[in-house]
């Protein structure tokens, strides 16, 4: 029989991490819906939960004058 090479697998855990963008897709989420209003409103609240981060980054550089 031809030796074999045990290999090592590392694998990350990311459950903490995972759940707090989980937390504040939530709060983001909630946010936005309490200005929506109809169908279309409760739609853009839910991509505009979806990409809080960049409209944060952008409000932030917008402030910055950058």
């Amino acid at each position: 029989m031809a030796d074999r090479q045990s290999t090592v697998r590392v694998v990350r855990q990311s459950a903490p991490l995972g759940f707090v963008w989980m937390l504040a897709f939530v709060g983001a989420l909630i946010y936005f819906l309490e200005s929506a209003s109809g169908f279309w409103g409760v739609v853009l609240a839910v991509l505009e939960a979806l990409v809080w981060p960049a409209i944060l980054v952008y409000s932030v550089l917008r402030v910055l004058h950058a």
